[in-house]
């Protein structure tokens, strides 16, 4: 093993790990044992001061207690500067005696002698005189090598009452000096310590690494396909059990290969005899795959497409912007006529996902449509030029009837009646003919989608309360929505769109008994949103829930008629739904009502806006 391999090697993180562990227990053992080593020595330290006290206290009171005579002997001040003078200096830097006047009788700080009979202004000090507390101890920071223990205790006649009061600061500093001597045992205890680790480590690590190493090389072999060769088995601890599975492993892999193999081959053949033309590609848009009869449909071989943008290879690119538009259950008819040469092909789009939903590429199916477009071509124009040719005649005809109604007909009684029910059938045909006009042009492609980003959740919200709104109190139907909070954007035309919502929402209402509920749901699946509106009506047979979208079906005619509907709503918002490369369906049963579902594509999160 190289250095460059040694430094990326599982053995040299093994040893690290190791010694990373050691010097994390060394560094929570060493903590833990100097704080308690302090804390133990300073409250030592406290104690041998708190005891000097005691006995200081006990001396400093009996001469407080003395009777002095007036003509002669020792005054107040020399007898506790006599005591005073008794203490060895040790570790105390500063004692003060005070009386209860806050004045100075007696210090050990033989060069500042001046501070007899002075008051003193220590916070401690006034603290114990004033209020009579037991006694006032703290520890200060002066420096880092200035720290100090100070003390202020009462000194009290019989009575009980404060005589006075014994200040004193002890330097700490001898403490944390013996605490630095045994910190410096300490790390170098802990220095030969990891030396000693990161030998035995070394060791242990390259006895645990070989067999893995051998794993790795084995796993390198397998990579080029050959699958010939074993792992060797040291023992029957887990390493020893995971060559084994190693072994296992590569036996199933080499039955895996020969299998994908197989596979291949048929998939192959597959697509080599198939009529439609298939063509893959990844999830950039880029040809991975396409077989003879795509090639053949395209005018192309198909060797040349490898690598190509699929857009560009179907002549998409002015309609489709981005490849992200080509959702699962897109359909598309292209035209690749030349002059009187007619051809169209038409290509249905499907997404490949992995285990995250996550698009990894694109599979696209192409077929020649071109007699059946030019069949669905003429009946398309026969329709709009029976629209057109229907449209100002009734137009007209609602023109006089209006007039009508204003007075002009002789009898008063039956004339509205039978001028209301012309007038009811013309505009229905009239919005017929609009429908016709509008199916029309979308088979022709003449209209344009003004697609925008929208958050359909909010906007399927807005048309309900709409229709909540204009709902008629004495059906009393149920608008009921189970929507989640999204937001789930979508890539539509809002108008179209509307108009979708529009007819599926009118007609669960339409046909909804009164008392009834009509129902919104909505969820995502994979990488569209699917919605569902639900009616409890009459509902559908079951082998005529697809015709419901086809133009002109009505499952009842005297009731749509009765209801005013044309036969072409649903019809418009199936081909509306897949112009946004969606798709819509329903579901229904006697009795019991009818769902319609239509799912549109969502917008991938990291698309922006063209």
């Amino acid at each position: 093993m190289n250095k460059v391999g040694f430094f990326k090697s599982i053995q040299l993180k093994f040893i690290i790990i190791y010694i990373l562990l050691l010097l994390v227990a060394i560094q929570v053992i060493g903590s833990y044992f100097v704080r308690q080593l302090e804390t133990e020595l300073i409250d030592n330290f406290k104690t041998s001061i708190n005891d000097r006290v005691k006995l200081l206290t006990y001396n400093l009171e009996q001469a407080f207690k003395k009777e002095r005579p007036e003509d002669g002997g020792l005054t107040l001040e020399q007898d506790m500067q006599n005591i005073v003078d008794e203490i060895k200096p040790e570790s105390i830097t500063k004692l003060l005696v005070i009386n209860n006047q806050s004045r100075v009788l007696a210090t050990n700080d033989y060069q500042n002698m001046d501070v007899i009979g002075k008051k003193t202004t220590e916070d401690m000090v006034q603290k114990v005189l004033l209020f009579g507390t037991p006694s006032e101890e703290r520890v200060l920071q002066a420096g880092t090598d200035h720290r100090l223990y100070v003390k202020a205790a009462p000194i009290r006649y019989d009575d009980g009452t404060t005589a006075g009061v014994i200040y004193l600061e002890a330097s700490l500093e001898g403490v944390y000096n013996q605490l630095e001597n045994i910190n410096e045992i300490f790390f170098k205890g802990s220095i030969l310590a990891i030396i000693v680790s990161a030998f035995i480590g070394i060791l242990v690590a390259r006895t645990i690494t070989k067999p893995i190493l051998e794993m790795r090389r084995q796993a390198q072999i397998m990579a080029t396909g050959d699958f010939t060769q074993k792992v060797n088995v040291y023992g029957s601890d887990e390493i020893g059990q995971l060559a084994e599975t190693f072994n296992d492993l590569n036996d199933k892999l080499k039955h895996s290969y020969q299998t994908i193999e197989e596979e291949e081959r048929k998939l192959s053949s597959v697509l080599a005899n198939m009529s439609d033309g298939v063509i893959a590609a990844d999830k950039t848009g880029a040809v991975t795959l396409m077989n003879e009869a795509a090639g053949k449909l395209l005018g192309r071989r198909p060797d040349t497409a490898i690598g190509e943008f699929l857009l560009d290879v179907l002549q998409l690119e002015e309609k489709i912007v981005d490849v992200d538009e080509l959702q699962e259950g897109g359909s598309t008819i292209i035209d690749f006529s030349e002059d009187d040469d007619i051809s169209l092909i038409r290509a249905n789009f499907s997404t490949v996902s992995d285990d995250e939903d996550d698009i990894t590429g694109f599979i696209t199916v192409i077929s020649d449509v071109t007699e059946q477009e030019k069949d669905e071509r003429e009946r398309r124009e026969f329709v709009s030029n029976v629209s057109h040719e229907l449209r100002t005649p009734l137009t007209t005809m609602r023109s006089y009837l209006e007039a009508l109604l204003d007075g002009a007909w002789e009898d008063k009684k039956i004339a509205p009646n039978f001028l209301n029910v012309a007038q009811t059938e013309t505009d229905r045909m009239i919005r017929m003919v609009n429908d016709l006009l509008q199916l029309s042009r979308m088979d022709n492609k003449e209209h344009a989608l003004k697609k925008v980003r929208v958050d359909f959740i909010t906007f399927m919200n807005q048309v309900i309360d709409r229709f909540e709104m204009n709902l008629d109190e004495e059906s009393n139907i149920t608008l009921e929505r189970q929507l989640p909070e999204g937001p789930f954007f979508v890539w539509i035309d809002r108008d179209k769109m509307t108009q979708v919502l529009d007819n599926i929402i009118s007609n669960a209402i339409k046909y909804s008994p009164g008392g009834g509920i009509v129902g919104f749901k909505a969820a995502k699946l994979r990488q569209q949103l699917m919605v569902s509106i639900s009616d409890q009506g009459i509902g559908i047979d079951y082998d005529k829930t697809d015709k419901i979208f086809e133009r002109f079906y009505r499952t009842d005619k005297a009731r749509t008629r009765k209801l005013g509907g044309t036969g072409l709503g649903l019809a418009i918002s199936k081909e509306i739904v897949e112009a946004h490369y969606g798709r819509i369906w329903a579901e229904s049963e006697l009795g019991k009502g009818t769902t319609i579902h239509f799912a549109l594509p969502l917008m991938n999160a990291k698309r922006r806006d063209k």
